[in-house]
């Protein structure tokens, strides 16, 4: 019995020190930090923010492409956007347009007269300057270099921004007589001018003089009609001023309609009057002119296909110490575009001459041009004329133009 009750006591005793010092290991294995001093940390200080960089400068925006307006060469003429080169923001500050214009021609056949084309020449080279003067003015000035002369073609201030819609150039300029005469040779769609304008108007420099200009544009529902009324110095290749007041009148009336999408129709008439070249006060010439010309020019297929049909017809009055003699002219032609570059037309010339009615000068060509691009064009004509002088000619004639820079259009 004593020896059970000393078995049991050693057996109490052995878990008792198993479980104290289980106890004691698991309170060693996670020890609880004694208490010490707080130590207050200093907050850490925000770093300074950097300024992000600017954003670059956005490039100065391109210019707009100029546009060339409809019918500004005539018979295939160019159309398009043109070129910009160089700096242009800074170039147009102050300079104006600039641009160059070679007309070279050349003949080959039989012509006796004393009309007749040299075999080979730069007949003109042009150079135009064009500028914006002011928000009211523009100016345009045409120099002409030939081999006889160097000249002022035309040189005029246009103000735009007058009261009552009215327009006024000031300067050297081609009187608004007819179409002809204020064609520049470049825009021409034959490589001559028609006999007409030779015999009764002053052929190729015709009526270009210096004077004053007004015109005003009438839009209605029927019709364009635009009113021109002109007064030059009187000095040109019909017209004489031997005293400051013998002025030369011009006055033109035309008007525009629209027929259908494709079609259209201009029409005018022209008159001008003048002392000319007789000795002797007192001798006038008057001339009237009536023009019409037919545009087709299908939208679809507007780069393809154009026909022009035109027409010019003069009468002219010159007063001679013999009295006065009346004289008329005419010309027929057509222009029709056949492909992307070329074209075709044909030309019908009758006219008498201006100090003389008797004497009778006729005419017809066949042209075909080719046009390798806007700023160029091959040019070729058949020539048969016969003179009032039984004299008979025939020609081939060749043009070559060629043109640098930026050059406006002419009037339409």
């Amino acid at each position: 019995m004593r020896s059970r009750d000393i078995r049991r006591s050693i057996i109490i005793s052995i878990v008792s020190i198993v479980l104290s010092g289980a106890s004691g290991w698991a309170q060693s294995s996670d020890p609880s930090p004694s208490p010490g001093p707080v130590v207050q940390t200093p907050p850490t200080p925000s770093p300074t923010p950097t300024p992000s960089p600017a954003p670059p400068e956005a490039p100065p925006p391109e210019p707009p492409p100029t546009e060339v307006p409809p019918g500004a060469a005539g018979a295939g003429g160019p159309s398009g956007p043109l070129p910009v080169y160089g700096n242009v923001g800074a170039s147009k500050v102050f300079n104006p347009d600039i641009a160059v214009i070679g007309d070279f021609l050349g003949a080959i056949g039989k012509n006796d007269s004393e009309r007749a084309t040299p075999s080979l020449e730069l007949h003109e080279a042009e150079t135009s300057f064009q500028a914006i003067v002011d928000p009211y003015a523009r100016a345009d000035f045409f120099l002409t270099f030939s081999n006889d002369e160097v000249g002022v073609e035309e040189g005029f201030v246009t103000f735009t921004s007058l009261p009552g819609n009215f327009l006024v150039k000031v300067g050297k300029m081609r009187a608004s007589f007819g179409k002809v005469n204020q064609m520049h040779n470049h825009v021409m769609p034959w490589t001559d001018r028609p006999i007409v304008t030779d015999n009764l108007v002053g052929g190729e420099d015709g009526i270009d003089d210096a004077g004053i200009s007004l015109s005003r544009l009438f839009p209605n529902e029927l019709l364009f009609l635009e009113a021109t009324a002109e007064v030059y110095r009187g000095e040109s290749n019909i017209f004489r001023a031997p005293e400051r007041g013998d002025l030369t009148w011009v006055g033109r009336l035309r008007g525009y309609r629209d027929l259908t999408e494709s079609t259209n129709l201009d029409f005018g008439g022209s008159f001008a009057q003048g002392h000319n070249d007789v000795a002797g006060p007192g001798f006038k010439t008057r001339l009237f002119g009536a023009d019409i010309a037919f545009r087709y020019r299908p939208l679809r297929r507007a780069i393809y296909r154009r026909l022009i049909l035109r027409t010019e017809l003069m009468w002219s009055r010159k007063e001679l110490e013999a009295g006065p003699v009346k004289a008329f002219g005419a010309y027929v032609s057509g222009e029709y575009q056949f492909a992307q570059r070329w074209f075709a037309g044909v030309r019908l010339d009758r006219s008498d001459r201006a100090d003389d009615a008797a004497l009778v000068d006729k005419g017809a060509s066949v042209l075909l041009t080719y046009w390798p691009s806007e700023f160029s064009q091959i040019r070729g004509q058949y020539r048969h004329t016969r003179y009032a002088e039984d004299i008979k000619a025939n020609e081939l004639l060749f043009q070559v133009q060629f043109s640098i820079g930026a050059h406006g259009a002419h009037t339409f």
